[in-house]
């Protein structure tokens, strides 16, 4: 089970933190994602980590901008977004996994103004 807060309406150039809170596995046993939905457009996954914490892939479109983090005695994942611009808005999912057989939550809304 994953629960995904922190989505809000910003400014383009401020920040947001997100936070996924995981519960019936451990983040130390599983690689976890992040990954976006903008309107009328697929799934973008934008970071990954290994079940030991390192970061293991970052998309262009987010590169330098945004930071994955977890606290793994909280079974909680974060991600830090710096630089926003309205590119950035979507529906921001973590996940267990990656792909089709990920498991997701139900999302948290990011909309980036002008």
């Amino acid at each position: 089970h994953l629960v995904e807060s922190g989505g809000d309406l910003v400014q383009a150039g401020g920040s947001l933190r997100l936070s996924c809170v995981a519960s019936g596995f451990s983040l130390n046993d599983w690689g976890m994602n992040w990954a976006r939905q903008a309107p009328g457009k697929g799934l973008e996954w934008i970071l990954g980590m290994n079940s030991d914490g390192r970061v293991t892939s970052t998309a262009a479109s987010v590169r330098g901008r945004f930071t994955f983090s977890r606290d793994t005695a909280k079974n909680t994942l974060y991600l830090q977004m710096n630089a926003l611009t309205p590119e950035d808005t979507a529906k921001y999912y973590c996940a267990r996994g990656i792909g089709n057989a990920a498991l997701r939550g139900q999302g948290t809304q990011v909309t980036v103004v002008s």
